[in-house]
């Protein structure tokens, strides 16, 4: 890639990693602070009748609701992630791969707000939980949440269809074998007294 397209590719993808973070972190916020205005913890109100409900509790562990009592080690490794993405961004050139650390930017930034600045205190914070699915997993959580496991799918994908940071797509180690073996075998049937197959001609008397 050329220097000019890769900075332009670059600052495109930077683009779409803060926009979609903000993104996320703004829907996460306005939608904890709804839920916290208009309902009582342990309240559950039915939107779909079962398949979604808003069961607004107050999660002191990861997300899920798992690992309760651990608040301030995941404080502390939200803050690494954090870290991470800002100082790892200006590597990236791909908008998916923007994509990914925007989501999961915007996701742990929404729920390491709730343990700084939630009761019960600085650090220790509880999580703002409210989306329950019951027939699809019993857990209850947030946008945060969503934004973050999303951001993990996108990744396992991007993973598996090889393609890097910048964009491209890495070969095929068994096409680029064939391709190889191909153009060998062509190259010897083309050279001048060369017998099919790139087999040396037998030489009839002297």
């Amino acid at each position: 890639m050329e220097p000019e397209r890769r900075t332009k590719a670059g600052a495109t993808a930077l683009v779409v990693l803060v926009l979609c973070a903000l993104a996320v972190y703004g829907l996460d916020q306005l939608s904890k602070f709804l839920v916290v205005s208009n309902l009582t913890e342990g309240e559950t109100v039915p939107v779909l009748g079962d398949v979604l409900q808003w069961h607004f509790v107050r999660n002191p562990g990861a997300a899920f609701s798992l690992a309760s009592g651990m608040t301030w080690i995941f404080t502390i490794l939200a803050a690494g992630v954090i870290t991470f993405i800002i100082w790892f961004a200006r590597r990236i050139r791909s908008v998916a791969w923007g994509l990914v650390f925007g989501l999961l930017l915007g996701g742990v930034l929404g729920n390491l707000t709730d343990r700084l600045l939630r009761e019960p205190s600085f650090g220790l914070g509880h999580v703002v939980d409210f989306i329950s699915t019951p027939w699809l997993i019993p857990a209850i959580y947030n946008v945060a949440d969503m934004a973050i496991v999303s951001s993990m799918v996108l990744f396992m994908i991007l993973t598996i269809r090889g393609i890097g940071l910048d964009g491209s797509r890495e070969p095929k180690r068994s096409a680029a074998g064939d391709e190889s073996s191909s153009d060998a075998v062509e190259a010897a049937d083309g050279e001048p007294g060369a017998a099919p197959g790139g087999v040396a001609p037998v030489v009839r008397g002297a």
